[in-house]
């Protein structure tokens, strides 16, 4: 199941909900500012990501610059519980499956969740139009 976690006020995560439901997607949404990620919600998500806590924190929003912490003097766990207390460090949309985490809105990354199928109908399509 693809989860969709947003914060209601973002206009990526309003983008990603009308794209993913645009192409019949199934997902599960959840708003974070209201319902808060866990440590083990986190650290899920950080199994998923490729620079660690680099993709997911949001190092020029408001919350980050009012902590005025350097994120490289944390251990793992030290980061994990401030992402705990300051869920507005979490920059959104976060779409993710059990093997692939997309940060923020990118309508050419999120097509990686469209079903194989679709995408090489898709591409067909493509092709033909060029030939």
């Amino acid at each position: 199941m693809l989860n969709l976690y947003v914060a209601p006020s973002s206009a990526s995560s309003r983008k990603a909900r009308k794209w993913l439901m645009d192409h019949g997607i199934d997902f599960k949404e959840r708003n974070i500012t209201r319902i808060p990620l866990n440590a083990d919600e986190i650290k899920r998500i950080l199994r998923l990501t490729e620079n660690g806590s680099e993709d997911i924190i949001s190092t020029r929003s408001n919350a980050f610059r009012k902590l005025h912490v350097n994120l490289d003097s944390l251990t793992v766990s030290q980061l994990i519980e401030l992402m705990v207390q300051h869920p507005d460090l979490i920059r959104r949309p976060l779409i993710f499956n059990d093997e692939q985490l997309q940060v923020g809105f990118s309508e050419e990354d999120i097509r990686s969740f469209l079903p194989r199928s679709v995408r090489e109908a898709s591409l067909q399509q493509l092709m033909n139009k060029i030939s």
